[in-house]
């Protein structure tokens, strides 16, 4: 026996996903998710953060019946127990997002990949940004920025030219997108332990909204973000195929 003995299995909406659940069941049965040992998730990166967002504090393996499944395995329906045994094992600490928006509400969100703050209006956004309580950027003037995990890197993050960070580097990304003023500037490498604030300034023309994982608030006046280390996701990989390969590979790409 291994420690994924008993194995609940989701699925995305897609009908991909939705054959992978039924075929996969047949072969291995259905545990309830109070009584598994391990979630095994199909689909695409999209549902595999989706399965983490639900808290059990369960590993997730996923298998890869989306698009591009950077946090999935391939799926390969035959010898699951076998290679869940054998699999490597990925820990996450996501982000938490701090936002008030215009009304006076105060949201909070966490986030496993990314914070991203988006302009919402035809201009361009204008924010103040301060790390641990001193201001850094009097003003940048951009379509928006990325706060970013390392697991996150290499998603919204590096389609805006930010670094690929190795996992389980201590340091976050932050990058601008599309910034204009300061025309130069190339973004930031932070401690983890940072506290990273936007404010954002001339709203009223400039609205901007903020997204915690694809979870949107707007029109927001404040955002602030930090890693959450008391809180960690596990995610199960093939052996060889673990996060630190993936990190690697793209940077060679």
């Amino acid at each position: 026996m291994s420690q994924y003995d008993h194995i609940h299995f989701a699925a995305a909406s897609g009908e991909p996903a939705q054959a992978a659940l039924a075929d996969l069941i047949d072969r291995y049965g259905q545990v309830p998710r109070y009584a598994a040992d391990v979630i095994v998730a199909l689909g695409g990166d999209g549902f595999m953060l989706q399965c983490l967002h639900e808290g059990t504090g369960l590993p997730v393996y996923g298998m890869n019946r989306g698009t591009v499944g950077f946090l999935m395995n391939d799926y390969v329906p035959s010898d699951l127990p076998e290679r869940l045994a054998a699999a490597e094992e990925a820990m996450i600490n996501p982000l938490s997002m701090k936002a008030e928006t215009e009304d006076g509400v105060l949201h909070e969100a966490l986030a496993i990949n990314e914070v991203s703050l988006l302009r919402a209006g035809p201009q361009a956004a204008k924010l103040r940004i301060s790390i641990n309580g001193k201001v850094r950027m009097e003003a940048l003037i951009c379509d928006g920025a990325i706060v970013s995990t390392p697991a996150g890197s290499t998603a919204y993050n590096f389609s805006a030219h930010g670094p690929i960070l190795p996992i389980g580097s201590d340091v976050l990304a932050l990058t601008g997108i599309a910034s204009f003023r300061p025309r130069r500037w190339q973004g930031a490498i932070l401690p983890s332990s940072a506290l990273v604030r936007f404010d954002v300034l001339e709203s009223g023309k400039r609205p901007v909204m903020a997204d915690a994982d694809s979870r949107s608030v707007k029109p927001v006046k404040w955002v602030e973000i930090r890693s959450e280390p008391e809180i960690a996701h596990h995610i199960l990989f093939d052996p060889g195929h673990g996060l630190e390969e993936r990190l690697m590979r793209e940077q060679f790409a």
